[in-house]
This record gives structure tokens, sequence and C-alpha cells, in this order.
């Protein structure tokens, strides 16, 4: 390895804490140019981690000195499928290549777990080498030759950035082997590497959603030696060149991947899988011949089967036809959407509207619309997939702010003043929780900072407000610049829509790609969403009825030693574990009552619950009735 000297070229480094503990880290090494690009991107990695957001980042910038290039290290994959088969694959690989006291190595690793950085182990006496047992070692000022070219730190590849790790610690002098599990929650993988083995990848080495998470340097040699090995992993640069992609067509890796990466979700109790209902939706349906209460429909006020709504979607496919045969833009809009959309800004009292094929589709659509490279977008940090995902999409930096926390907010709007454009997206119900935005605070909130408001009203639409109208109605006050909602809920459709000003309507007809490049959706759920948008308007007594059996059941589980509560239909029971969240739903079953189990990643590792959807049809005997089955499963 022959060291080189670059003049022009930079280290890049961020770490991030929450609490005082690590959060993420990462680093790249950049020509000057792109610098400031870099810093950003590693800055809102972090503010978007998964282990939550930091309320510290440090993002360091200097010169590396002599670069030296390494060639990355031979790689294989070992599939297991547990996190048991794991550790004894990587004792069994450790001991394979001469290690003993593998059970003792194995028993510390553990400790490494709450380190900051890795334990420098003696391989033979098992004595801790590093200077600082809290701090560790660690292994830094590294890239690979493909990111370096690029010059972005964009997406990231636990795979790549794995194998450049490995390939610098297994060339400084002394380290004789390392064992490393990520302390990512979402990525279960982990490896041991030697200079004689290479890289070895375990696919499963801890359960999804476990932030544990540490690494071990094995040393061999003289005590003396030991400060040279520290300067080399934490002082001197290294490029790693030719990692080796991860996919490989002739082995048929990529397929063990998925398999094992789906084996672990069964294993950890969050599989997933479809239920058919032999029924129309409900207040009850028919599962496997046993005909059950249904507690997990959002059509709240029971309108996806109203007659009044099943002839409209019946009629206008009769005349329309089932699709509608391409995007509205160039195969051409059918008087269903012109007609919904206006009756949507009515309803909502906005200048316009617009509908997408899907809620999902507004909120990734909308939000790359509004803002891209060079913006920030807001988030609320227990906000719905579908704007995490339009977020992550439109190329802004995203920032996210503690829940429903506006002085949070107002805090991170004060030092965002150099982004081009600035948008903050809130749901107005969080679907998994129950409750609801403080919308005056938070349009006032926007509207000082000079930042674009959004809020996703998929679960307040036929719920807030006295007539159904949503948070606005609800709280009597103004409306934000971007209205968005679903067809597919209250409306008892399918589809999304947005309402706010015609110059933001026009915007979005023409920037937005989900609308642009998406077939529109049929005309029969658009006139099914426009006839049932009449009904509410002609019977608003529906939205009364939600509200009073949501309230209902929260005093009936009260009364049984159950806490709970709600500010709109969805009642949620929190369980914690993942696998018990399940087991009760199945019980459940078994007593004639459909409550889905809401587990990690829908909710945060731990955070399971029960989540109960109460609809305008459920009278007070089905609300009685699933109040004491809650309680007879405590």
């Amino acid at each position: 390895m022959e060291p080189e000297k670059q003049e022009k070229l930079y280290c890049v480094k961020m770490r991030a804490s929450r609490d005082g503990e690590h959060v993420s880290g990462a680093e790249r090494i950049v020509p000057a140019a792109a610098v400031p690009t870099v810093a950003a991107q590693l800055a809102a990695r972090a503010l978007g981690h998964s282990k939550g957001t930091p309320d510290f980042i440090n993002v360091k910038v200097e010169r590396p000195g002599e670069i030296v290039r390494l060639k990355a290290l031979p790689v294989a994959t070992h599939v297991t499928h547990t996190p048991a088969e794991g550790y004894a694959c990587a004792a069994e690989l450790l001991r394979g290549v001469g290690f003993t006291r593998i059970d003792e190595i194995m028993a510390l690793f553990r400790e490494t777990y709450n380190m900051r950085g890795a334990m420098l182990l003696d391989a033979d006496t098992l004595e801790r080498l590093e200077p600082d047992r809290a701090r560790g070692v660690r292994a830094t000022c590294m890239d690979d030759a493909d990111s370096l070219a690029k010059g972005t730190a964009a997406g990231k590849n636990h795979y790549a950035e794995a194998i450049v790790l490995a390939t610098k610690v297994q060339h400084t002098p002394g380290i004789v082997g390392e064992i490393c599990v990520s302390d990512d929650p979402d990525y279960v993988t982990g490896y041991v590497a030697t200079r004689e083995i290479g890289y070895r990848r375990i696919t499963v080495i801890k359960e999804k959603g476990d932030p544990s998470g540490g690494r071990i340097f094995l040393y061999r040699g003289p005590r003396e030696q030991v400060p040279e090995t520290i300067r080399f992993l934490e002082r001197q640069a290294v490029i790693v060149e030719d990692v080796p992609p991860l996919e490989d067509g002739k082995s048929g890796m990529r397929w063990d991947l998925l398999a094992d990466e789906l084996s672990s979700i069964e294993a950890s109790g969050l599989g997933r899988r479809c239920r058919t209902l032999d029924a129309p939706t409900g207040p009850t349906a028919v599962v496997d011949g046993k005909r059950l209460v249904v507690f997990s429909s959002n059509d709240y006020l029971d309108l996806a089967r109203d007659p009044r709504v099943t002839a409209a979607a019946a009629d206008a496919a009769r005349r329309w036809g089932a699709g509608s045969g391409g995007a509205r833009l160039t195969t051409g809009t059918q008087p269903p959407h012109v007609t919904l959309e206006a009756h949507l800004a009515r309803f909502k009292g906005t200048e316009a509207a617009l509908t997408y094929a899907t809620g999902y589709m507004a909120n990734v659509g909308i939000i790359s619309a509004l803002v891209g490279k060079g913006d920030a977008v807001f988030s609320d940090e227990l906000n719905h997939a579908s704007i995490i995902d339009g977020c992550r999409l439109s190329g802004a930096t995203t920032v996210v702010y503690r829940h429903n926390d506006m002085a949070d907010l107002d805090r991170k709007l004060g030092g965002a003043r150099a982004y081009r454009r600035r948008l903050v997206v809130s749901d107005a119900v969080f679907s998994m929780d129950g409750d609801i935005l403080d919308l005056p605070r938070f349009l006032e909130t926007c509207r000082r900072h000079d930042a674009f408001s959004m809020i996703d009203e998929a679960h307040a639409t036929g719920v807030l407000g006295a007539t159904g109208r949503g948070l606005c109605e609800h709280f009597g006050c103004g409306h934000p610049d971007v209205l968005m909602g679903t067809l597919s809920k209250a409306l008892g459709s399918e589809g999304g829509y947005v309402c706010g000003s015609r110059l933001l309507i026009d915007w979005l007809r023409n920037r937005s790609r989900a609308f642009i490049f998406s077939t529109a959706p049929g005309a029969s759920a658009m006139a099914a969403a426009d006839a049932a948008l009449s009904v509410l308007e002609a019977e608003p007594e529906r939205v009364g009825r939600v509200r009073e059996n949501a309230a209902f059941l929260v005093a009936e589980l009260a009364r049984l030693g159950i806490k709970a509560s709600t500010q709109s239909a969805i009642v949620p029971i929190l369980v914690g574990d993942e696998r018990r969240a399940m087991s009760l739903s199945d019980r459940l079953l078994g007593d004639g009552f459909l409550i889905p189990a809401i587990r990690y990643p829908t909710v945060a590792r731990g955070a399971s619950r029960l989540r109960v959807a109460v609809m305008s049809a459920h009278t007070q005997d089905d609300l009685s009735r699933v109040a004491t089955a809650l309680a007879g499963c405590r």
C-alpha cells in the first residue's frame, strides 16, 4: 500500500447524538468543491435517521494528508435466518482461522453495545487495549473510490461502507480480525473479517428494529505497537478500490438476500399477510366462515356500501367505462373528474382542487413538486409514510421536528433561512395515535417564517368539524397553503386530492410528476366520491355519531381499567411487544372482532398497539362488547 499526496481532498465527518447517545455517523473523502454539498447531505442523513431525531450534530472538515489506496477485501455471504444462527456463524468463522476463547470473545462483544467506538482486544489474552474504555477506538478518515469519484454523500449503502471500514481495519498494523454488528435498527446484517478469509457477511445477526450494535478489533502484537495501531485507525486516510457488487447473478445471491430478510421479518413477529373479507366494507364481515365486527376499516361514515354511492359508481362505469385509459394531460379528462374537483373545492372552501390516483401518490406528488434540491421540508416525526417518502423523493433537505411541538418547529425554521423554499407538512390526524395537529399554532409558525404550510387530512375529513369539513372547521381557523386528503376513507371511494389556490393547482398540474405521469383513476371512483360528498353534506349527523361512538368506547375502556384516549375516530390500545400485539389480535379475532396489530416499522420498535377504528355504523352494543373483549386480553 503506497501513500500518495492529495492537496485538494478533504475528509468530511458527521457524528450525531440524542441525549448523549450515538444516533448516526458517516464520512466521505471528497474534492474541495464538493465539501459544502456533502456536509449538508450528511447532516440531512443524521436528521432522517431511523433511531430518531438527534439533538446534536457535529460536522467536521479536515485535510487528510497522506492517502493510502487499498484493494477491497474479497466478499462471501453466509445466509442465516435468526440472530442465534448469526452469532453461531460468527463464532465458527473466528474459530476456523485459529482464534481461541471464542465464547469469551462473543460475551465481551455484547459489552460494546454501550460504547461509542470499538473495543480493541488482545486476541489471545483478551486484555482490553483502548485508552478510553467508554469511547473505544474509531476507524475514521476513509472512503471508497467510486464515492470519491462521484463527490456525493446522497444515500446510504451499508454494504459498501462496511467493506471500506473492514478493509482499512484489516490493513491496520497489529489487527488480525474484526466482528461487527451495525447499530442501525433497520439493518440486521453483520460481518466477520480477517486478512485470510476477507469480508464475511452474516445476513441475520440481530432482530430487525434492535438499535444495539458494536464491534471488536482483535489485536495481536507487542504493547508498544498499540499507539501506532490506534493512529492508523483514527488518522490514516484510506481510499478503498474495487469494492465488489453485492449481487451475484451466477450464484443467485440476490434471491438469497431477499429470502433471508423475509425470514428475519417473520422471526421478529413482523410478517404481514392479507386477510380475505367475504363482504362489502362495513361494520361487519365474514372471514373463514365466521362473522366478525370490523374495527379496522377507515370507512368511518359507512359510505362505501351506501346505495346512493354504489349506484353513482355503477352508472359512471356504464357510461364512461371501467378505466380512464391514460393520464389526464394526454388522454383527456372525463367530466366526473372535473365535477368532483369543483365539489371538493366548494366543500373545503378553496379556489380549486386536483385529484390523484391515490392519497399516497398525492403526498409524494405534491411535496416533490413544491420543493427540491436547495429547499428544505420540515416533517413531524410521526407523519405518515407517504409524507416521509415524499420528503425523501423530493431531493430537498428533510428536517424532522418533534411530534406536534411547535416550539421545536419554530427553532428549526429559524435556523434554516438560507434555503430557497421551505415547506412544513403534517398529518391533521395522526393515524396511529388518534391525536390531532395544533393547527392554529402550526399556521402561525409557518406564516411567521414565510414557509409553505401543508396538512394531510386523510383521517380528518368526515370526522372532524361540525359538518366533517376537517381540521380547519374543527378549530374555526384559516386554511393551510396546501390541503391534501383522500377519497378512500370517510368518502368510501378511491383516490387522493389536494385543495388550495388556483396558482397552487395550476403549478401541480404542470409540475407534479405523480399527476402528470399516472393514469387517472376511473370515472366510477370519482362519481362515487362525489356522491359520498353529497351524502355527507346532507347527513352531517354521521360525523357526530363517529365522535360519539369513539367517546363511548374510551369511556367503556376506562370503566374496565384500560387507559385510552382519542381526538378522532382512532383509538389506540398500547401493547409494546410485537409478538404480544399479534397474539392479542388473533385472540380478539377468535372472540369475533377484527382489530389489527400495528407493529414496527409503522410505529417505533416496542410501541406496538391494537388500533381500533370506530365507524358511525357501530352500535353501542358493538362497542361495549369489544371493550369487554379488550379488557379480557390483559
